[in-house]
């Protein structure tokens, strides 16, 4: 609920509960604070814009500064707010402007309340002074009730993304910065505050988001005088921004999600508003098969050929060829800038390949990295200028590459020309875009470049789709270092983590789909041992992990046997009986008592059906794991439940006749099965069960 502050000033009274009819009559003035001791003397609340000229005591949400000193105010006062009113779309849209002349900034607020019933809340500032406006900050922040006394964020590095770190919400500010240049391994996807305890599936919980790919910083403010906000927004460098007369700045949107029953409420929010933003992926997701760890840079026709067969054997309908098919690809120490196909190892191009994989019934992707070049290039060679550094020397090396300054125009321009020459002769489907390096050290026209850089990026994305309208494109950045809601709504997939290792990837799997769909979340079966970690696992456990995701196969399936093909087919057909439901349904995730048990789920928009994974990532607590709960179903209806795990190699002692052997199943109410569950026999570490739940 949005109104007037006693300032003026727009203030969000509250953002929760639906409160119904005329129920907020009235509450404006029911919250107007009283005048405490050592204060302003007239009553402060806080607008959606914190002001520090207007008393605010916590992270300003406006900062920057004149060069030359004219005007001489360096805390904007913005006052003189006009309203606007958009109600005729899907979202509801209220706009705000606002200015103060003796500082010459005027700023427009925009609030949406879309129809998943999320909050949106960017800042645009426009410099009306005759000078230039270096900006310093500019945050979004909503307001939290105070009860929410706990807070849950994500860390995490490479390989081991999306670690959940949970801790009391106390005085002050938690500060969360990524100064990547890129989204970061260590994101947290959402900010969190809640009721003591909150899980997946109970407790009041607020969450935001900021949606951006570039240095950003996220937080959760509790000030003295009992003000509680989430907020964020773009991380500027030492005169990053600077606006000419009239120019204007856009902020990333903040994004909030709301739920009275937990993350799962939130995320399912969060994943329809995506959805409704993302038509390309509405069709049937392919199933793929990625070169890489098959073959890594040795690429050579046969070899390839015989993997495709081999994966259209087991049902793949896309042939994604990784890094190593242009100039001087052999290493990653050479060739990245030279987006052409290497005539030494494909001497007539990639079409014979193209022909063999159309013939098996799939389609092409291809691996590019376009914001990233070798010193090793002809493109360097010819054009050293076009490296981005922050000084004479080169910025230090990363996978031994460098960054492509894409606000340098012929720079944009021949990247952008080399990318739509390869889509105009190769009948590519699908772009696997890397990005293997955070940006360090680097500066255009001796500014700091991250934010131009990412703008551009958002541009050549943009016009890709333009040109193409039906390609789909991967954001890849070693792994899940670019994953964020600006980046998800230009593109069709995320890959999560750099590692294919199923214990791991359960974890992080888990948590990226707060944010993701499953749909748009890649998740590969790998070999049987683990290339980043060692790990032996078995086929079940491996493709289990993967079930609930964009499946892809990364393993070379040349060297499988005769029944770890057939395996990896049964699994691939299981996927696809589950797929479409994948595209509509909502994921839920169980809370159980033993950390080393995960349920993951499906469940229909409708509840008739649903899919379940539980696996154990780790050897239990006790013997027995005691009965796991399936969430999400209808408590009013009753559920047949059927293990339609494939056969395969298990860790699990036979133990004589138990539900889940049989072919027939159980039969139990969907009340019963959120609150007590169905038992499972003990279970040793890395097992993993599919259940199928349907109403008769």
């Amino acid at each position: 609920m949005l109104a007037p502050s006693l300032a003026g000033d727009p203030i969000l009274l509250h953002w929760g509960a639906e409160l119904g009819g005329s129920a907020h009559d009235g509450l404006a003035e029911a919250l107007v604070p009283a005048v405490p001791h050592s204060a302003l003397d007239s009553p402060r609340q806080r607008g959606l814009l914190g002001q520090t000229a207007a008393g605010d005591t916590g992270l300003p949400g406006l900062e920057g500064l004149r060069p030359d000193g004219t005007p001489r105010v360096w805390a904007p006062r913005i006052t003189d707010w006009r309203w606007s009113v958009d109600d005729t779309g899907a979202d509801a849209c209220v706009g705000f402007a606002g200015r103060d002349p003796e500082a010459g900034w005027s700023v427009d607020l925009e609030v949406r309340l879309t129809a998943e019933g999320l909050v949106l809340l960017r800042t645009f500032v426009t410099n009306d002074a005759s000078s230039s406006l270096v900006l310093a900050a500019v945050r979004s922040a909503l307001p939290v009730p105070a009860r929410a006394t706990e807070l849950l964020d994500l860390t995490g590095r490479w390989c081991r993304e999306r670690t959940p770190v949970r801790r009391p919400w106390l005085a002050g500010t938690h500060l969360r910065e990524g100064r990547h240049g890129r989204t970061g391994h260590d994101a947290t996807l959402l900010l969190a505050a809640g009721v003591p305890g909150f899980g997946f599936g109970h407790g009041e919980v607020w969450a935001t988001h900021v949606a951006w790919s570039g240095d950003h910083a996220a937080y959760a403010e509790r000030t003295p005088e009992g003000e509680c906000v989430l907020g964020g927004g773009e991380l500027l460098g030492p005169g990053e921004v600077v606006l000419g007369p009239g120019e204007r700045y856009d902020s990333p949107w903040l994004v909030g999600a709301w739920s009275e029953a937990g993350l799962d409420h939130a995320s399912a929010r969060l994943h329809s508003w995506l959805r409704r933003r993302s038509p390309r992926t509405r069709k049937t997701r392919p199933v793929l098969v990625n070169t890489w760890e098959a073959v890594y840079m040795d690429h050579r026709l046969e070899t390839l050929t015989e993997l495709a067969e081999a994966a259209a054997e087991v049902g793949v309908e896309r042939f994604v060829l990784d890094d190593g098919w242009f100039r001087a690809r052999r290493t990653d120490r050479a060739g990245l800038g030279d987006w052409e196909v290497d005539p030494e190892v494909w001497p007539d191009g990639l079409h014979p390949l193209v022909e063999r994989v159309h013939a098996l019934g799939m389609d092409l992707g291809l691996w590019v990295e376009p914001e990233m070049v070798n010193d090793d290039s002809d493109l360097v060679r010819a054009h050293p200028e076009w490296v981005l550094r922050g000084r004479s020397a080169a910025a230090p090396q990363w996978r031994h590459q460098q960054v492509l300054d894409l606000q340098h125009p012929d720079a944009y321009a021949h990247v952008r020309g080399r990318l739509l020459a390869l889509l105009g002769e190769y009948p590519i489907a699908f772009l696997k875009w890397d990005h293997n390096r955070d940006l360090v050290d680097v500066a255009h026209q001796g500014r700091p470049a991250v934010h131009g850089q990412t703008v551009a990026f958002y541009r050549l994305l943009d016009e890709l789709r333009e040109a193409h309208p039906d390609l789909e494109i991967e954001t890849c950045a070693s792994g899940g270092g670019r994953i964020d809601l600006e980046v998800l709504t230009r593109t069709d997939r995320v890959w999560p983590s750099d590692t294919i290792d199923a214990v791991e990837r359960q974890r992080i799997n888990r948590w990226t789909s707060l944010l993701v769909p499953p749909e748009m979340l890649g998740a590969h079966i790998g070999g049987p041992v683990a290339h980043t970690t060692g790990r032996t696992l078995t086929t079940g456990f491996r493709a289990a992990t993967a079930l609930f995701g964009h499946l892809g196969i990364e393993w070379d399936l040349r060297a499988a046997s005769a029944e770890e093909r057939a395996e990896v087919a049964a699994w691939v057909a299981l996927h696809k009986q589950l797929r479409p439901l994948l595209l509509t349904g909502r994921l839920v995730r169980g809370d159980h008592h033993d950390p080393a048990v995960v349920v993951s789920g499906i469940v229909a928009a409708d509840r008739t059906e649903a899919w379940y994974v539980v696996a154990t990532v780790d050897s239990p607590l006790s013997q027995a794991v005691g009965a796991v709960r399936l969430p999400g179903l209808d408590p009013a209806a009753s559920y047949h439940v059927v293990d339609r795990t494939p056969p395969g190699a298990r860790h699990r002692a036979y133990l004589g006749e138990h539900w889940l052997d049989g072919s027939d199943g159980v039969v139990v109410g969907g009340r019963a099965l959120g609150e007590v569950g169905v038992g499972f026999p003990p279970l040793g570490p890395e097992v993993a069960h599919v259940l199928h739940v349907t109403a008769p």
